[in-house]
């Protein structure tokens, strides 16, 4: 086992097309199996600490980057999320306890998104790999697919013609290596805007919960981004007069708003060239699945690629991509419904159905990411 295809083995050249998690967790995965993968980004380098959109690292995550020694990095640096709650007009519809959850981790913790990246470029370097900056992946349409060809261009300019024996594109929605592999990226777009900002305060403030409030129409979330930065998320574009500050605010740090698409590709490889993360699938940030899914991805792939199985990694994965969508999909209807009946009834039901314990472990396995396959080479109870 682990010698790949063509008895070949860990000397095949991998080009990884993006230095997010998920391309950075997959150079990771590689090398601690003895490959030398090669990663590109077009960036200038991680994402800006202000600037991180994903914050939820869950528990199916910790499991899947516990081996490479980052888990315990994370846990150190993150803000545990005890409990979460959804308010409608001060009712509480939902409460969860994520200790709850059966397991070597609780259910999720917050951490930007550019400090994940962050301690996933220092375990990288271990191996003496890192990612090679402004270093964009021009590709026209493949035409071998078991041995694809791609172009690197550097911001000076310079260009070099590459051919590896496996092409990873993992770079982002707007994909290069997906458009030249020739695969559509069906789905739909909400209408709805989503809004969000972050704001830091003078004096310390409990960041070890998320809250949603709904106001029928419309919803405000809260979530922690550090100790004491919180983050605001919104439907409603005036939101920030909604929002009950727990303390002084000492600064707005940072402002967005982005409109949600749920699409994914199918299948996610063809020949030598595979797909993952945001570059395979794009949905709501509801469930905190989006960064999760793309690494559970990334640490599938490495696994297929050393066992010589990565024809197979598309079959394993997007089923679990779809029932995700979908899963989000059916949580932002849930917090953006508008109909006065169907706002009543979820605020009837939704109470009533969590007093059940199937429902709710369910509900805390989705918040978990154990929902999805079991990592085979992970031999740990959840």
């Amino acid at each position: 086992m682990g010698e790949g295809i063509g008895g070949r083995g860990k000397s095949r050249s991998i080009l990884i097309a993006g230095a997010g998690p998920v391309g950075l967790a997959a150079a990771l995965e590689l090398a601690r199996r003895g490959f030398s993968p090669r990663i590109v980004d077009d960036g200038a380098g991680p994402t800006p600490m202000e600037e991180s959109r994903a914050l939820g690292v869950n528990a199916r995550t910790l499991t899947l980057l516990s081996p490479s020694g980052v888990t315990d990095h994370i846990l150190t640096a993150a803000q545990p999320i005890g409990r979460f709650c959804v308010r409608s007009n001060r009712k509480i519809l939902i409460q969860l306890d994520t200790q709850e959850v059966k397991g070597r981790f609780s259910a999720i913790c917050a951490l930007p998104q550019g400090s994940t990246e962050r301690l996933l470029m220092e375990a990288l370097s271990v191996y003496g790999i890192s990612p090679e900056w402004q270093t964009a992946v021009v590709a026209e349409a493949m035409s071998d697919l078991q041995k694809p060809e791609v172009t690197l261009r550097r911001a000076d300019g310079t260009l070099e013609t590459v051919r590896p024996d496996i092409l990873i594109g993992a770079d982002g929605a707007h994909s290069a290596v997906r458009k030249a592999l020739g695969a559509g990226f069906p789905g739909e777009a909400l209408e709805a805007y989503f809004y969000l900002a972050d704001f830091r305060y003078a004096e310390p403030v409990d960041t070890h919960f998320a809250e949603i409030s709904l106001f029928d129409p419309g919803m405000v979330g809260r979530l922690p981004v550090t100790a004491e930065i919180i983050r605001y998320i919104s439907t409603l574009e005036n939101f920030e007069s909604r929002i009950v500050h727990p303390a002084a605010i000492s600064e707005k740090i940072w402002a967005s708003q982005f409109r949600i698409n749920f699409r994914h590709v199918e299948p996610m490889a063809k020949g030598s060239v595979f797909l993952a993360g945001d570059a395979a699938h794009i949905h709501s940030p509801a469930g905190a699945r989006g960064m999760n899914l793309g690494i559970e991805d990334a640490c599938w792939l490495a696994w297929l690629i050393a066992e010589g199985r990565e024809q197979e990694y598309s079959a394993f994965r997007v089923p679990a991509v779809k029932q995700v969508l979908n899963q989000t999909y059916g949580l932002t209807r849930l917090v953006t419904m508008q109909n006065p009946l169907a706002v009543a009834a979820r605020n009837f039901l939704a109470p009533l159905l969590l007093r059940f314990g199937p429902f709710r472990r369910q509900l805390l396995r989705g918040v978990s990411g154990y929902d999805t396959p079991k990592p085979p080479w992970i031999d740990w109870a959840e």
